[in-house]
């Protein structure tokens, strides 16, 4: 027995030996391409990571854009609402004018009236010489 178990080691030996040089032959022959594939897998990892940052700063402008248009139309609609309560306003003032034209009219013309006469009299007040105390007393016969 001890023949063939030595037989048998150097059998395997032998085999371990090939065995060896044929995967050593095979990572000489397949680093290359190991090494590209591993090349493309750290690219791949890059090109995501640089989507994945280029979709960020997409998201976040687009958001930046829908919040400024948001802030816009906001702006607009209280503008809007600003715009409709002045009109509002002076249609009612228009308003309130037509409906008391008849006493607006009068106002207008008693206004007038008591500017015209005060006018008079402090133009004909103005004119009148003065006259002294004792003139005054007679009511001028002196």
């Amino acid at each position: 027995m001890s023949q063939s178990n030595s037989g048998t080691n150097q059998s395997s030996v032998s085999k371990r030996g090939a065995s060896a040089k044929a995967r050593q032959a095979t990572a000489k022959a397949t680093a290359p391409a190991s090494q590209a594939a591993d090349k493309a897998a750290d690219k791949a990892g890059d090109v995501t990571s640089a989507a994945s940052d280029g979709a960020e700063r997409v998201a976040g402008a687009s958001t930046a854009v829908v919040h400024s248009a948001s802030e816009r139309v906001q702006a607009g609609r209280q503008a809007v609402i600003a715009a409709s309560g002045q009109a509002v306003a002076f249609a009612k003032t228009a308003w309130t004018v037509i409906a008391h034209r008849k006493l607006l009219a009068a106002g207008v013309g008693a206004g007038l009236s008591a500017l015209g006469a005060t006018s008079y009299l402090a133009g004909h007040r103005a004119g009148r010489r003065t006259h002294g105390p004792i003139t005054r007393l007679t009511g001028g016969r002196i």
